[in-house]
């Protein structure tokens, strides 16, 4: 663990910020890259003295160049966490085709960018962790959120096809589905439907972003080493498999 190099796509705020503290607590070089909101990022490269990249994730010539800069600042990457993901939700009849495509870009198309350019440093070196973050509606729906909910269970896919691919050379694949997590993106839904929500789940509380990050600590560890092509459920029960 001690010198391994994590990175950790959309890592300034909410899951992915909580998951690149923990990693960085835990011993790990880390790494996160943001698109948007420099000034928050400036604050959380202050802050936790995490190292930050910019680029669009969605792009694959950007990821490129992109990781080429980690690299010669960080060092090969050995755990990739792909986190990055917006929402653009809207009843699929009045759906646009530009919402359609940047989220299926950034969600999805992402993972695909990012874990093509580390997976062949992963190889040589006989030891990688790839970690998708999913999420519940991949799992059960949501209406309102097709575009959304197609790029999570893409994931999800992509995961389990590229696991059987790369166990013979040391790196594993899994995704984890978080439920409902307390962070900005979900604190702006109407107190009246959170409360619904919440009653929804058997544990009657939002997850926390810490939560996560110790799923996604467990898949970086060498002690998950005869984990992959898993689907880690973070979610309070609220959907059960």
């Amino acid at each position: 663990m001690k010198g391994r190099i994590a990175l950790v796509t959309g890592g300034t705020r909410g899951i992915g910020a909580a998951i690149a503290i923990e990693l960085k607590k835990s011993g790990y070089t880390v790494g996160v890259t943001y698109q948007e909101n420099e000034e928050s990022a400036e604050r959380f490269r202050r802050t936790h003295q995490i190292e930050i990249f910019r680029w669009d994730v969605g792009d694959y010539e950007a990821c490129h160049q992109g990781i080429q800069w980690v690299q010669q600042c960080l060092g090969v990457v050995d755990i990739l966490v792909n986190n990055a993901g917006i929402t653009r939700d809207v009843m699929f009849h009045k759906a646009i085709p530009e919402d359609w495509n940047t989220v299926i870009h950034t969600n999805l198309i992402s993972c695909f960018n990012m874990s093509r350019v580390v997976i062949g440093g992963m190889r040589e070196q006989n030891f990688g962790r790839i970690i998708n973050i999913s999420s519940i509606n991949a799992q059960r729906g949501q209406a309102g959120q097709t575009n959304y909910c197609a790029a999570k269970a893409g994931i999800l896919g992509f995961t389990k096809a590229l696991a059987l691919e790369t166990t013979s050379k040391g790196v594993t694949v899994n995704a984890i589905c978080p439920g409902y997590i307390n962070t900005d993106m979900v604190q702006t839904v109407p107190q009246e439907t959170m409360s619904k929500i919440i009653q929804q789940i058997p544990l009657r509380r939002l997850g926390e972003a810490r939560e996560v990050a110790r799923g996604v600590l467990f898949l970086a560890s060498d002690e998950a080493g005869f984990v992959t092509g898993s689907t880690l459920s973070l979610n309070g029960g609220h959907y059960m498999i």
